[in-house]
């Protein structure tokens, strides 16, 4: 069926973004501006300024345009209703040159369609994942395998994936767990977080893997275990993956490699972010590119943070991606300190 040979082959949903952009809400934050909370008047009429529409959106789509963008050859394993939100999306994704021969149409079905409450430089997305027959395709000849965000019924995915990873040992994956994988539990994607070449999610992510009471957590002890990211990597490492990567957000990164912990900070962009939809999306994908590309891990970490900081000038997950010369360009201008440290 397949002529051509892939870099790496995106698996998960794909969905359409209704951008909403607020003008009046609240934010309340408990410490340090973590668990925040957006409040809007409960019964009442809240304005909005503008609505932006962005179709061909979400983890899987996210990562296969930045690859595309980085120049190797991406193609995405999705599901999408025959609706015209679908043939939509399919334009999209052909339109960055994304592979959409694996993407199934579903008869009677909607595509996924999320709004985003977007208020000052950040969001609050409304999601409703569409429940579809999920059947795994056969996987193309590919170097990676990138693994993220599916709807709760896609169990067969795993099993499908974890027997084509055994059977094709050369294949590399990279695992980006989504909401519903996080919630069905490690021991259920045993075989996924065993056999990931690289395991990528942010802080709030680990600690709900790794099952950390953050409103309580070892504050009770005054350790702050679960805010001690070499701690985290390390108990996530022990699930199996080789490298485990965890991104908190305007703070920077952190990387495991099995031996060695490493912190890198964000890209110093003297521009206020715009808006941080799909940063992390950006990061992790910039990140597995460059490793597809023969780049060691610390040169990896040191490439991902600028795609995320381009991303950030824009709305939406796609508009500001860069290329692998653009992204050149921006290490050449990156100040002395900004590099990797053991930690």
């Amino acid at each position: 069926m397949f002529q051509k040979r892939f870099d790496i082959v995106a698996i998960g949903d794909i969905t359409t973004d209704a951008f909403i952009r607020l003008k009046e809400a609240s934010i309340h934050c408990k410490v340090k501006r973590e668990s925040c909370e957006i409040c809007l008047p409960f019964g009442g009429k809240v304005p909005f300024e503008y609505v932006k529409v962005i179709k061909a959106v979400g983890n899987a789509a996210n990562v296969s345009v930045a690859i595309e963008h980085l120049g190797l050859r991406s193609a995405l394993i999705s599901n999408i209703g025959d609706d015209q939100n679908g043939k939509d999306c399919l334009v999209e994704l052909r339109k960055n040159h994304v592979d959409t021969s694996l993407v199934k149409t579903h008869h009677s079905k909607a595509t996924n369609y999320h709004f985003v409450l977007w208020y000052e430089n950040d969001r609050t997305i409304l999601t409703n994942h569409i429940e579809y027959d999920y059947h795994l395709p056969k996987i193309p000849e590919t170097k990676w395998i990138y693994l993220t965000s599916l709807a709760t019924d896609a169990s067969t995915y795993y099993i499908a994936i974890a027997n084509h990873l055994s059977a094709n040992i050369e294949t590399k994956l990279a695992f980006q767990p989504g909401t519903f994988q996080i919630r069905l539990g490690t021991e259920k994607l045993k075989r996924i977080y065993e056999r990931a070449d690289v395991l990528l999610v942010n802080k709030d992510e680990a600690e709900k893997i790794l099952g950390i009471n953050t409103e309580i957590g070892s504050r009770q002890n005054g350790t702050d275990e679960h805010h001690n990211p070499k701690e985290m990597l390390k108990s996530l490492a022990e699930m199996g993956p080789k490298l485990v990567i965890i991104t908190d957000n305007i703070n920077g990164a952190y990387m495991y490699d099995g031996d060695h912990s490493y912190y890198t900070p964000m890209y110093p962009d003297p521009r206020i972010a715009f808006e941080r939809t799909g940063c992390g999306d950006a990061f992790s994908a910039t990140f597995v590119s460059a490793l597809c590309m023969g780049k060691t891990p610390l040169e990896a970490l040191m490439i991902a943070p600028i795609n995320p900081m381009s991303v950030a000038q824009f709305i939406g997950s796609q508009e500001g991606l860069l290329t692998m010369k653009d992204i050149e360009w921006w290490l050449k201008q990156a100040p002395p300190e900004y590099r990797p440290r053991e930690i």
